[in-house]
């Protein structure tokens, strides 16, 4: 078995060390370069520039690899072909900015020779009108260089979303709006097989209309559709057997707790009615096998204790489950397959716990990409060949921090003071480890049900850009979060809990950990994105005695204005998502603009599609209305290529250093009573 060969494989090299496991010569010089950040302070702007390598994916039989890059500060497409080490570019992953948001959101190589991207473009669709959404499939042949239109003939708004692929034919299933015979099926898709080399395809599935989406077994089989009424909030799941037949009802209700509803599948097992799916109708998310004719869990798979579980990682052909995605404040993958643990323990015992990441592998398993670091360290690509035994750097994630040491993270409990039980991710200033009473930035996540801070490192890297400058990072998971069972996001839900009690998790996490002395509650502001710029806006208006500045960006500020936007954008069922009737003015800060504030830095984008920039209007408009000052009460930022996901490298610093600046000025990090200085800031050129 590979397993055997691996271990043989493994003895050695452990016994050695990292050398011989094979790692690259090219590698060794950025090892020692790193060095020269672990002593002085890396500028916060390092953190959020596109990485340097991201996304890797690899051919199906090895051959090459695609992965995003940034290149002169755009973030690019290539193909890395490992024989020949030859780098391809394919086109900007963020482009077209005047014409409107043209992202590639994603993408998968589909046989050995072909890479099918996700084109998200959001264009001005006439004067008075939204700006309109299509999403389209583009391959890369890269024998023949060219870029494939996929299905795009006759196809509406979405046409990506890909069902089954058979690598060797090189076809797959792809769901799609259609506009051929009518547009009154707008959002029922047909699905159509389609042929990757030519994009050519042929209808599989008429339009149904009671299925908004579909689902397919490892046989390119129809098995599932469901689909869900804006109106009544009635999510409709339709079933049919691995042999055909006709589709039937076989769930029909709505959720009218917005944090429960009905199993969702993931895998289709074998020759049986029977699927492994998700669910939390014991309250934390566990995995069950279900029975597909009646939606019952028959039986309970996986779970982790007190922590919803994430998912499953499923075989390429979909032939069995190889492992578990789980969560206890960070997340991780259990493998079960044996391959796959024997690898990833390897891999482990080369760059630490927790410090290897496998994040692709060929079908045979003859080589893997696996992420080395993230946990004490920044990190990097790395390819793995199991039959040769080495292991070569492919490139550094963010070339600027190479693998310098991370500001150190760990998930912490509190208590919140009307006692229930909550967890925080705390990232401490790696220059200031085991000093007391530092000044700290309380960082609210997005969202925000359903959302979660993780420990591990992600794309937006703000704890870590904020804690290298001295400041202690606290992210509270408060009531509300996902990650916590259904049971805790409904505490959020709750009257009084929108604004009010989730604000007090906030500020009851400020002054937990600073009854144990890691903060000082005198030296704290409040900084987010999206609900997190709400959280930060609301602090500073009814809290201002807590924070000594707030920082707010993408946010809600004026509640009955963003249910009408939800209402008529997403449907009258989801205009309670935000869960704000109990009380929307009472806990808008653009409709309480009266009375003492914290300064705030205010930062809007003009493309933001989710969070209208009214919003952001409104509120500096009630704050001058009060007679507060710009400049020194409130500062406002417009950025005029902001979209909401921040794609962009100029935007995305623009955001962070406004935050340093507005932190220096009413919560420097470093004072002359500390005891200790800045460390200098070290040059990235």
């Amino acid at each position: 078995m590979l397993a055997n060969k691996l271990m043989l494989r493994g003895a050695s090299a452990l016994a050695l060390g990292l050398a011989t496991f094979g790692v690259t010569a090219t590698a060794q010089p950025a090892l020692a370069q790193a060095a020269s950040t672990a002593e002085g302070r890396i500028p916060a702007g390092e953190f959020v520039k596109a990485p340097n390598m991201q996304q890797v994916r690899i051919a199906p039989d090895g051959s090459k690899l695609a992965y995003t890059t940034a290149k002169d500060g755009v973030e690019v497409l290539v193909v890395l072909d490992l024989e020949t080490m030859k780098e391809t570019p394919i086109l900007a992953t963020g482009e077209s900015r005047d014409s409107g948001d043209r992202t590639v959101e994603g993408y998968r190589w589909i046989g050995n020779n072909n890479v099918v991207m996700t084109i998200f473009d959001r264009e001005d669709m006439g004067a008075g009108a939204d700006r309109g959404g299509f999403v389209r499939l583009v391959s890369y042949n890269v024998a023949k260089g060219e870029l494939v239109q996929q299905a795009w003939r006759d196809a509406g708004g979405n046409a990506s979303d890909i069902l089954h692929i058979d690598h060797d034919a090189g076809k797959y299933l792809l769901q799609r709006d259609a506009v051929a015979e009518t547009t009154e099926r707008w959002g029922l898709p047909e699905v159509v097989e389609v042929d990757v080399e030519t994009g050519r395809f042929a209808r599989v599935q008429r339009t149904n209309p009671v299925v908004s989406n579909w689902s397919a077994d490892r046989r390119g089989n129809l098995r599932f559709g469901s689909s869900y009424d804006r109106k009544n909030g009635k999510q409709r799941i339709l079933y049919r057997g691995e042999d055909g037949g006709n589709f039937r009802t076989v769930y029909n209700e709505a959720d009218e707790t917005f944090a429960e509803g009905p199993p969702t599948p993931q895998w289709f097992i074998p020759g049986t009615d029977y699927a492994y799916a998700t669910s939390n109708h014991e309250d934390v998310t566990k995995i069950y096998k279900i029975d597909l004719n009646t939606m019952e869990p028959v039986e309970t798979v996986y779970e982790t204790e007190g922590f919803d579980m994430d998912g499953l990682v499923v075989a390429r052909d979909g032939s069995k489950v190889l492992g578990y995605r789980t969560f206890d404040g960070r997340s991780r993958i259990e493998w079960i397959d044996e391959d796959m643990k024997t690898v990833h323990g390897l891999l482990e015992e080369v760059f630490g716990k927790d410090e290897a990441t496998i994040v692709d592998y060929t079908n045979d398993l003859s080589k893997v990409v696996v992420y080395g670091g993230g946990s004490s360290k920044n990190g990097g690509y790395y390819l793995y060949d199991t039959r040769g035994g080495s292991l070569n750097l492919l490139n550094w994630s963010r070339t600027g921090v190479k693998d310098s040491p991370l500001n150190p993270v760990k998930a912490e409990w509190y208590t919140a003071s009307d006692g229930v039980r909550m967890q925080a991710i705390v990232t401490y200033p790696r220059h200031r480890m085991g000093q007391k009473n530092l000044p700290v930035v309380v960082m609210p996540h997005g969202g925000p049900f359903g959302a979660t801070s993780y420990a591990n490192v992600g794309a937006f890297a703000w704890n870590q850009a904020l804690a290298e400058q001295g400041y202690v990072v606290i992210e509270p998971n408060y009531r509300g979060s996902g990650g916590y069972g259904a049971e805790f996001v409904k505490l959020g839900r709750r009257p009084g809990g929108y604004g009010k009690r989730m604000q007090d998790d906030l500020n009851d996490a400020l002054a937990h950990f600073a009854s144990e002395g890691v903060v000082d509650s005198n030296r704290a502001c409040i900084m987010g994105w999206s609900y997190g710029g709400y959280a930060a806006a609301r602090g500073a208006q009814r809290d201002a005695g807590t924070w000594q500045c707030a920082i707010a960006g993408a946010g809600v500020y004026e509640m009955p204005m963003m249910n009408r936007w939800d209402e008529r954008n997403l449907g009258r069922f989801s205009r309670g998502f935000q869960a704000t009737s109990d009380d929307p003015e009472g806990i808008s800060p653009a409709l309480n603009t009266d009375g003492d504030w914290a300064p705030i830095l205010i930062v809007a984008a003009k493309r933001d599609a989710r969070i209208p920039m009214e919003q952001a209007e409104v509120l500096v408009s009630n704050l001058k209305r009060s007679g507060k000052v710009e400049g020194r009460d409130f500062r406002y930022v417009v950025q005029e290529q902001g979209t909401h996901n921040l794609p962009y490298d100029d935007v995305h610093m623009e955001w962070i250093d406004e935050a340093v600046a507005w932190l220096d000025k009413y919560n420097p990090a470093y004072t002359a009573s500390d005891g200790d200085t800045a460390p200098p800031l070290v040059s990235m050129n």
